[in-house]
């Protein structure tokens, strides 16, 4: 398909075209024919929601960084939930994406702070201890089942074992291997709300 389009491209002098194909095709579940549908969209039938989309992924590339405390996103140097003092300091939530933080954050079933750890790294490591050291003394688990987050849980709990924690999981009312996002914010919510101790 590709040699096809670039052959289209070459032919009727739209290389440009064939850019932004290529560009929209890399993102996650876009494949070819919808990367063309959504360049030809933008291009032919609405050149200002396209320059307002260019205009917010640059802005947001400038911008929007990882929180230092608990690698959410932000435009500050801390998050929105570490800098509320409303939080719960105490409850400690650790997440695999901020995906996940996001889906049950929309719950409103939680009301502690976050961590996301997307890969358990000595720096990673180190900034989840500098973290449960500032008071925590509940950690969350809210991975989605599966072998991997097992494996994960039992390394975690071994590398925070010298704090006195206690550690929790969500229900399993959670499908294993599926993620946050395909699942109801309720099923999400009742997962937290009835946590269970590891």
């Amino acid at each position: 398909m590709r040699g096809m389009l670039h052959y289209w491209s070459m032919k009727y002098g739209s290389e440009k075209f064939l850019a932004l194909v290529e560009s929209l095709e890399g993102l996650p579940t876009i494949g070819r024919k919808s990367a063309m549908r959504l360049a030809l969209h933008m291009l032919l039938n609405d050149t200002f929601g396209a320059m307002k989309l260019a205009h917010a992924i640059e802005e947001a590339i400038v911008h929007v960084r990882r929180c230092s405390a608990c690698n959410n996103i932000s435009e500050d140097e801390l998050c929105p939930i570490c800098s509320d003092p409303g939080r719960h300091q105490e409850l400690l939530c650790l997440v695999t994406s901020v995906k996940d933080l996001m889906t049950i954050e929309e719950t409103g079933s939680f009301k502690g702070r976050y961590f996301v750890i997307e890969e358990a790294t000595p720096e990673t490591l180190e900034q989840l201890r500098d973290l449960v050291a500032t008071g925590v003394q509940e950690v969350l688990f809210a991975f989605s089942p599966s072998i991997a987050s097992d494996a994960l849980i039992l390394y975690l709990e071994e590398k925070l074992s010298d704090f006195h924690l206690s550690f929790t999981r969500i229900a399993q009312g959670v499908p294993t291997g599926v993620s946050f996002e395909n699942l109801d914010l309720m099923s999400v919510a009742r997962a937290i709300e009835s946590r269970i101790r590891t």
